[in-house]
């Protein structure tokens, strides 16, 4: 099953790690940490026309994607149980 997390980016449910709220996680300092990380990594894509309210943790192999997505954790969470795009 895939997940349409914005921009025309699609992943596979089943290389989600986790969909985390952007805003209630980066209060905490190793969250913003972990973000700053992984951007200088050259981990993070931008799926998100607009200010992103949550990111989503994929693994493919050995390989690590962090996608920032517009749409809600929840909403997100949602779609990825239900099957919906």
């Amino acid at each position: 099953m895939y997940l349409h997390l914005g921009k025309g980016k699609i992943v596979s449910t089943e290389d989600i790690v986790g969909i985390f709220d952007l805003d209630i996680t980066s209060q905490s300092h190793l969250t913003r940490k972990y973000l700053t990380m992984a951007e200088k990594a050259g981990e993070v894509v931008n799926a998100s026309e607009d200010i992103p309210k949550s990111f989503v943790v994929c693994r493919s192999g050995n390989k690590k994607i962090l996608y920032l997505s517009q749409m809600a954790s929840a909403t997100l969470l949602k779609r990825a149980e239900s099957g919906l795009l």
